[in-house]
């Protein structure tokens, strides 16, 4: 009797994480194009996107938000972004 009840949490843990994951996925997807948007909240999508993908040209773009942004906390996420990725490459 045991092994069927540590079989169903055990896939009930791997679905609940796949389905965690895939939101994640899908909530960061949606607002990788977002930088630039009105809505603070979405920038900041937008950067935690970006610093999973190092590359000249998400230094560049992240250089141009830094430029463009006004709010103090998301130039600081930035930044540190920034800093992170020209340490990577």
């Amino acid at each position: 009797m045991r092994a069927p009840r540590a079989a169903l949490v055990a896939s009930a843990t791997a679905a609940g994480l796949v389905g965690g994951w895939m939101l994640a996925q899908r909530y960061l997807g949606a607002h990788q194009a977002a930088l630039f948007s009105p809505s603070p909240r979405r920038r900041h999508a937008a950067i935690g996107f970006l610093a999973g993908r190092p590359s000249p040209e998400t230094i560049r773009l992240l250089r141009d938000y830094l430029a463009w942004e006004r709010h103090p906390a998301l130039r600081r996420r930035g930044l540190r972004v920034v800093l992170e990725l020209e340490r990577a490459l």
